[in-house]
C-alpha cells in the first residue's frame, strides 16, 4: 500500500482494505454482507478481504453467522469498540472510492433462501394493526424458512408477523377465497416477489 496515496483513516488502521470494509460495517450496522458481496461493493481483492476479516473477527468487531452454507458478515454491535468506530466510519470518508451501499431489498433478502421461497407478499402493516407483515410460501419442512425469517427480523431490528405456507396450501386457500388470504390482500401491499407466478 503506497503512503502517499493512504488517507489517514488508512494509515491510523494499517490498511486500505480494512479500512474499508469497517467503514462498510459500521456505516451499515444493520447489514451483512457475504465475502464476494464485499468485494464488489468496496473494490478490493477477495484474498485481501478475507485476510482483513480474519483480523477484525480475530478481534471481535464482526461477527459471521453461516446460511445456506453462504457466511455472512456483520458488525458487532455489542463490542466496546462499536460505538467509537460507528461514530468515525459513519462520517463520509471521500478517498475510500467504494461504491455506494443501497438499502436491502427484499429479492436480497431472499437470495439465501431463493430455492425455498416459492412467492413473498410484503405488507405495510401498521403498529398496533391486526394481519401479517410477511407472507411466505414455500415448502418449509426443513425450517430453513423458519429460520430465514428469524434472521430477517433481526436485521430489521424489529418483530416480523410471518405466516409461511406451502404451495399447495396457498393454491387451494386462493382457489377457495379463503377468507384468511382475502384479509391479507386487503392490506396495503409494499411488495410481491412472484417467480412462479402462483400469486396473481
Amino acid at each position: 500500500m503506497s503512503k502517499e496515496n493512504s488517507t489517514p483513516i488508512e494509515k491510523l488502521f494499517g490498511s486500505k482494505t480494512r479500512a474499508k470494509l469497517l467503514k462498510l460495517f459500521f456505516e451499515n450496522p444493520e447489514k451483512s454482507f457475504y465475502v464476494r458481496e464485499m468485494t464488489r461493493v468496496i473494490d478490493e481483492q477477495i484474498n485481501s478481504v478475507r485476510r482483513e476479516l480474519l483480523n477484525l473477527e480475530s478481534i471481535g468487531v464482526i461477527k459471521n453467522e453461516t446460511f445456506d452454507n453462504k457466511v455472512y458478515y456483520s458488525a458487532n454491535s455489542k463490542h466496546p469498540f462499536a460505538r467509537p468506530l460507528t461514530e468515525i466510519f459513519s462520517k463520509k470518508i471521500d478517498s475510500t472510492r467504494e461504491k455506494d451501499v443501497h438499502e436491502t431489498t427484499w429479492e436480497e433478502y431472499c437470495r439465501p433462501v431463493k430455492n425455498y421461497i416459492k412467492g413473498l407478499v410484503v405488507t405495510n402493516r401498521l403498529p398496533g394493526q391486526d394481519g401479517v407483515d410477511l407472507l411466505v410460501i414455500g415448502n418449509d419442512k426443513t425450517k430453513k424458512l423458519t429460520r430465514w425469517a428469524e434472521v430477517v427480523e433481526k436485521k430489521q431490528g424489529k418483530p416480523i408477523n410471518y405466516v409461511i405456507m406451502s404451495t399447495d396450501d396457498f393454491t387451494y386457500r386462493k382457489n377457495v377465497k379463503d377468507r384468511f388470504l382475502e384479509e391479507i390482500f386487503e392490506m396495503e401491499i409494499s411488495e410481491i416477489i412472484d417467480p412462479y407466478k402462483i400469486i396473481k
